[in-house]
């Protein structure tokens, strides 16, 4: 009677909740932590390929009416300001339109030092709004990379746990250990789960900066045309 007592108290499937309320302190620290780290990296996720999708519209927006210009400064000013903000295309255009006015404000206009000056101040823009896009991704990398040897290092401590309670309940059976090892493998799980969205994200997103970065730099060079036939015509 007791033993089918035991039988039917014994739960059915696993209850995470119940892992986590059991194990031992470590352990929750590191559930907890990677637990966090998993809600952050959605966070990231989430925003960034919102942010993504709005600076492609507002790029594309401004690339088609950029071209249709008849006065590119006027147009800057227009569109230029308020739209700097969210969109890199307007800031490489404020970066070749400040170092065209600084260059050509002289009497005497270096061409062949202008060009240079300006291709240089572009090409710097590009990077920059690159880089400032894929600041955020080196945490999503650093979840991918360093998550499963956290949970890991849960699961080991779990483990060692286990075996103290083995030696000092001088008792090796399964229903003695089984506990501990659930805890512990637990932590491994939840390593995983933080660690594969973030690796994930980070190789589509990191794709998408690229994609992104070599379309400004097709941009700028084709701006750079712009500028450097005008210059021949100063």
């Amino acid at each position: 009677m007791n033993t089918l007592s035991l039988l039917s108290a014994a739960p059915t499937r696993l209850d995470p909740l119940k892992l986590f309320f059991d194990a031992d302190i470590v352990v929750q620290a590191v559930m907890a932590g990677l637990i966090l780290a998993s809600v952050w990296v959605w966070a990231i996720i989430i925003s960034f390929s919102l942010r993504m999708a709005v600076i492609a519209k507002r790029s594309s927006a401004y690339e088609r009416d950029f071209w249709k210009a008849s006065d590119i400064a006027a147009f800057q000013a227009q569109r230029g300001g308020k739209e700097a903000g969210e969109n890199p295309s307007a800031q490489i255009v404020a970066a070749g339109l400040a170092e065209w006015r600084r260059s050509t404000a002289t009497k005497l206009i270096d061409r062949d030092g202008t060009r240079q000056r300006l291709a240089g101040v572009m090409d710097s823009a590009v990077a920059q709004e690159a880089d400032g896009l894929a600041e955020r991704l080196n945490f999503l990398a650093t979840v991918g990379s360093v998550a499963p040897f956290v949970g890991l290092f849960g699961t080991v401590w779990g483990i060692m746990n286990s075996f103290f309670q083995i030696g000092s309940q001088q008792n090796s059976s399964l229903a003695v250990v089984a506990p501990g090892i659930s805890e512990a493998l637990f932590a491994t799980a939840i390593g995983l789960f933080a660690a594969i969205p973030a690796v994930i994200a980070y190789n589509r997103f990191s794709h998408r900066v690229n994609q992104l970065e070599a379309r400004l730099q097709r941009f700028a060079d084709r701006f750079h045309a712009s500028l450097s036939r005008e210059l021949d015509e100063a």
